[in-house]
């Protein structure tokens, strides 16, 4: 039983999938382990721009701001995240971007968490 507990810290943990905390990317038999959800922990610098856009996105999102300042972009749109909790909510094929206005940490849910989506080095995902 203690096996299935996991206990850690979302900063340190981040680290090792690029702040992917929760996910189908995780070694079956790890808590963290998930084929229903991922969720991200996510530090931004001021100035952060996602590299490119995401397309033909599988999964849907909620993207909650817990500090900072952080422009979630889709097409025809921007949504300025800046007071603690605010967040975004966007379905499974919309289009997004995003970028850092100041130094922010995001905590990003998506599902479902899709095999054989895989966590890029390059990528920074949203």
């Amino acid at each position: 039983m203690a096996d299935e507990i996991y206990v850690g810290n979302a900063d340190p943990d981040a680290l090792a999938d690029r702040g992917w905390l929760l996910g189908h990317f995780k070694p079956e038999g790890d808590p963290r382990h998930s084929a229903d959800v991922e969720i991200k922990w996510g530090r931004h610098p001021r100035g952060d721009r996602r590299a490119e856009w995401v397309r033909g996105e599988a999964r849907t999102a909620l993207l909650v701001l817990i500090s900072g300042c952080f422009h979630m972009e889709f097409p025809g749109r921007t949504v300025v995240l800046d007071k603690q909790g605010d967040y975004v909510v966007w379905p499974r094929g919309v289009d997004h971007s995003w970028f850092a206005a100041e130094e922010s940490v995001v905590l990003t849910v998506r599902w479902p968490s899709v095999p054989g989506y895989a966590v890029p080095e390059s990528a920074g995902g949203a």
